[in-house]
């Protein structure tokens, strides 16, 4: 905290002894101690700057109050980024750590063993450059971690490791006994005190400056903050009074003890009043933000103001904390029936706000009551609908602590769980099914949801997973069910997204048949995936209609059913206009919501960036979607992203590439049988070989899909590749075949399940048409379909067709305006291969390539006002308030629109514009 500017204040002694602490041979550890704000933080930093100098791997962590009672957390977050490791040592410490980080079933291991096996990773990881680890808050770490990194510190002698731990010296833990060397960490002396008060608040009257030296006493955070605080709330240089405290960090222990001891000589009344006040989160130290009744209003609480705890707000008049910390010294001081009573009254306060007036409820009640877990219980419904898995699960976990029935808490705590592995926390998850009792001999259908979707996410297991949950709704059937149950309905579109990623026939027949015996047992929605995700070809048709009515009213719907109508309106690409509602619900979800839910979300707005040919944006939402599934250790998911980054770039061109993910796609999916994704690693070969011109490849690859004239029962890439099959097929000399899938095609009636199909449907036929009438008119629907401007690669490529036609049988001439759209979208898109691929016929058509000028012509009339207004200067947020659309929305039109001017950037907006308005003006 003493920096600035980069350069570190005062601390030459601290520094250097760090500094030789990273230098010096060997190994050690070291542990920081100071008071809060004191500066260790900002020494943790220096010493991990000086030993990333010096060629060392610098490995932080920090401990989390909030984590402190959770065995092995703060270990689990130390040592995650060494765990690649763990897979070179002996069997006896990778099952050392598969039992404390959840991948085994066995009990803890001793500090011992656990140490022991800790010091040989370390030892691994640090074999071919030393290592740093730097861990921040050490006192906020859990026992069993601390006791581990005691016993590692003490053996790291002789090793290339060090280890160094900042502490406040003001709350006990275990690094207090651990016998690890220390640094004190003391307050700066009066000249560094001064140089960082002159250096980040200049300019301040004398008599202030001085208070605030002597009130910081060398505390550098005080320094910081308490000049901020000061002309914030706009003190005179004269004024006597005491100075505030520091504004939204903790403070030293002294304050905490000024505080405690004006608190406790309050009367009874208004000690109550300033306790419902911290305990609602009554604002501190700034003027409020939230309109006049959100928070409780502190009333009779005169006294608490005249001593210096408490402020008036000049906007409201509510009296409000002088700081954050005399707000947590309130609860702090308050015994366990005090804050219950406060959360009572503040319950009754917010009986209009469901969440909160449930937060103060369960705070309040100690016994099972069924009307707080109800209460509960809505309230995490709320939080889920507004992106607050994370507090579902909470408030669920608690609706059931407070059930008064077993029947109830067991519901709850598999709505906990549930909603957990939604929310990406499958650990917890799992922890909440094991502490359901009500299973009795077997599984509960509320646990067997639980660990068939762990198993489908992490590791793609299709096989077990649907026999598992194929058999819970067997039970639950023959159990006598009599209405819709919201657990069979969790076991059903379980059982269904194991089928679609399956892509089994048998596993979908055998899927069909039991959920044809629970006729309205089935919800609606349940219905629409089962005709989607499967089979559209055979079921597709009617299901756009249906996905539409479903998701009339987005706002009532909870993530994870959003997401899966998504995925329902991908397979009749019907995905456009939800997009914007996907783009503001991940935003949303990834942080503390459905995070399972929020990567499917980025699959489908990636797959719709393809195909409406924002190709950049689609590979930037691919990148942040294998970021967050990989980091959420989604195994199924990651694969899946991998697919969608494989065929982007065999479109592309980068075919090198696509094979490599194809590889890496179909190694995983292909031993385990997930269909849907060795379908796709089938489609990025033969996409990628059609890019590279090796038609004979291509079809090879399309035809492991589906054979020619017909399309493989729940193969979802069979319709998908259509035009790829007759495209290879017909370069190959295979014309019959060409021509039998197309009239396949036809005879399914694609085209009356989505757009996308009509429009291939249509292309296909024309390209195999040998009738020149029909050709004709199949051309000209597939390029006029209403649906054909969201598809611009496979229009191009049947325009491309279409012009090579028209050279051999109308001659050059008239090849030439479709060979030119061609030429220009590909380019437009990205793809050279089909790019140059187009030019070449374009010659041969006695035409040369399309230049600039011929692109500029194709802005639409949004993207030219949102070219005109960047132009000008406005930001995409301020353009989108000017056209009501998202910030997002305009830059993915302003990417669109650069490649169509032929620049790159914002910049070269205005000049590309003026060369567009003289060409059409001449």
């Amino acid at each position: 905290m003493e920096s600035t500017s980069g350069r570190m204040v005062g601390r030459e002694r601290e520094r250097e002894a760090l500094s030789g602490f990273v230098t010096a041979a060997g190994g050690r550890a070291l542990v920081l101690r100071g008071d809060t704000g004191v500066g260790k933080s900002a020494l943790l930093d220096h010493v991990a700057d000086v030993a990333t100098s010096a060629g060392h791997r610098v490995v932080r962590a920090a401990g989390v109050e909030a984590e402190s009672e959770l065995p092995f957390a703060g270990l689990h977050q130390f040592l995650y980024p060494l765990l690649p490791f763990i897979d070179r040592l002996d069997d006896t410490h990778r099952e050392a750590f598969d039992a404390v980080f959840g991948r085994g079933g066995g009990a803890p291991p001793s500090v011992m063993t656990l140490g022991i096996a800790v010091l040989d990773l370390l030892s691994l990881a640090a074999s071919q450059r030393p290592l740093l680890l730097v861990l921040d808050d050490g006192q906020w770490l859990d026992t069993s971690s601390i006791e581990v990194c005691g016993f590692v510190g003490r053996r790291l002698t002789g090793s290339s490791v060090r280890l160094v731990v900042g502490l406040r010296s003001d709350v006990p833990s275990g690094f207090d006994t651990a016998a690890l060397p220390p640094l004190p960490v003391p307050a700066l002396s009066d000249e560094a005190s001064a140089q960082l008060l002159d250096l980040r608040s200049p300019g301040l009257d004398p008599r202030t400056r001085r208070l605030i030296l002597d009130e910081a006493r060398g505390n550098p955070l005080a320094l910081l903050e308490l000049p901020r605080h000061v002309l914030r709330h706009g003190r005179a240089p004269g004024d006597q009074r005491e100075l505030p405290g520091y504004t939204g960090i903790p403070l030293p222990l002294r304050l905490q003890h000024v505080y405690g001891a004006r608190i406790e000589a309050l009367d009874d009344a208004v000690r109550a009043e300033l306790l419902r006040g911290a305990l609602d989160g009554v604002e501190a130290g700034a003027p409020t933000e939230h309109a006049r009744g959100t928070r409780y209003r502190m009333t009779d609480a005169d006294a608490a103001a005249h001593c210096g705890l408490l402020d008036v707000d000049p906007l409201s008049g509510d009296f409000v904390f002088r700081h954050p910390l005399v707000r947590s010294t309130v609860v702090q001081t308050a015994t366990a029936n005090q804050r219950r009573a406060a959360h009572a009254v503040l319950a009754h306060v917010h009986r209009e706000d469901v969440e909160r007036r449930a937060l103060h409820l369960a705070a309040a009640t100690v016994d099972p009551d069924e009307r707080v877990a109800a209460a509960l219980e809505a309230a995490a419904d709320s939080a889920t609908l507004r992106g607050g898995s994370l507090a579902a699960v909470s408030w669920l976990t608690r609706a059931a602590e407070l059930s008064e029935s077993h029947e109830e808490r067991s519901r709850r705590l598999g709505s906990a769980a549930y909603v957990a592995g939604q929310a990406g926390l499958l650990d917890r998850a799992r922890q909440l099914v094991l502490s359901d009792g009500a299973s009795g001999t077997g599984e509960s259908p509320a646990s067997v949801v639980t660990s068939a979707y762990v198993a489908l996410y992490e590791d793609g297991d299709v096989r077990s997973t649907h026999r598992q949950v194929l058999a819970a709704i067997e039970n639950v059937r023959d159990g006598g069910a009599r209405e819709p149950d919201e657990v069979l309905t969790r076991l059903v579109n379980l059982l269904l997204a194991v089928n679609q990623y399956a892509s089994d026939e048998a596993m979908w027949e055998r899927t069909h048949e039991l959920l044809a015996s629970l006729g309205d047992l089935v919800p609606p929605n349940s219905r629409i995936y089962q005709d989607s995700w499967g089979d559209v070809v055979r079921r597709g048709a009617g299901v756009h209609e249906r996905v539409e009515r479903a998701l009339a009213d987005l706002r009532t719907l909870e993530p994870w059913e959003t997401t899966r109508l998504g995925v329902a309106a991908y397979h009749v690409d019907a995905l456009g206009r939800y997009r914007p509602h996907l783009q503001r619900t991940v935003d949303r979800e990834v942080e503390t919501g459905a995070v399972a839910s929020g990567m499917t979300m980025q699959h489908l707005i990636m797959l719709d960036q393809l195909a409406v040919g924002e190709w950049d944006e689609a590979e930037r939402t691919g990148q942040r979607s294998l970021e967050l599934t990989t980091s959420h250790d989604y195994a199924l998911f990651t694969h899946h992203t991998y697919a969608y980054l494989g065929l982007l770039a065999a479109m592309r061109g980068r075919t090198g590439r696509a094979r490599e993910l194809q590889v890496t796609v179909d190694t995983w999916a292909r031993p385990r049988g997930v269909g849907f994704l060795t379908q796709i690693a089938d489609a990025i070969g033969t996409t990628a070989a059609l890019t590279d011109g090796d038609y004979e490849a291509a079809y090879l690859h399309a035809i492991g899909i589906t054979p020619p004239g017909t399309f493989t029962p729940y193969a979802h890439q069979a319709p998908r590749t259509l035009l790829d099959l007759v495209e290879a097929a017909l370069h190959t000399g295979r014309a019959e075949q060409a021509r039998r899938h197309a009239l396949a095609a036809h005879r399914a009636a694609l085209p009356a399940v989505s757009p996308r199909l009509a429009v291939v449907t249509c292309g296909a036929l024309a390209m195999t048409a040998t009738d020149p009438a029909e050709a004709d008119t199949m051309y000209r629907r597939a390029e006029t379909h209403p649906g054909a401007a969201g598809l611009p690669f496979e229009v191009a490529r049947i325009r491309l067709a279409h012009g090579v036609r028209l050279r051999h049988t109308q001659g050059r001439k008239a090849a030439r305006p479709v060979l030119t759209l061609a030429a220009e979208a590909f380019e437009r898109l990205g793809t050279p291969p089909w790019a140059e691929r187009a030019r070449a016929e374009l010659r041969a058509a006695g035409a040369a390539a399309p230049t600039a000028t011929a692109r500029l012509a194709t802005l639409t009339w949004q993207e030219r006002r949102i070219a005109d207004l960047a132009a000008g200067g406005l930001t995409n947020k301020e353009i989108g308030t000017r056209m009501q659309l998202s910030p997002r929305t305009v830059g993915s039109h302003l990417y669109r629109v650069f490649p169509k001017l032929g620049i790159t950037s914002r910049a070269a907006l205005r000049d590309a514009l003026g060369r567009m308005s003289e060409g059409q003006d001449g």
